[in-house]
């Protein structure tokens, strides 16, 4: 058997709270890249060179959304 030794509690207790201060951290950043590409799809949308290559004004684009 493999007699691996007991790891000190405080340590233990010290790793996640930084894992969980770590977790918060991606997660703010993947809210704030979903709130980006929202923005960067809406400006996208509003493009008159896109509005044009569907075939449609950028006010008909506007009215769909």
């Amino acid at each position: 058997m493999n007699n691996k030794p007991i790891p000190d509690p405080e340590k233990v207790k010290k790793t996640v709270r930084e894992l969980k201060a770590l977790c918060r951290q991606f997660d703010l950043l993947n809210f704030q890249l979903d709130e980006l590409t929202a923005y960067v799809d809406a400006e996208i949308r509003k493009s008159p060179l896109i509005a044009h290559r569907l075939g449609k004004t950028p006010q008909q684009t506007i009215d769909r959304d």
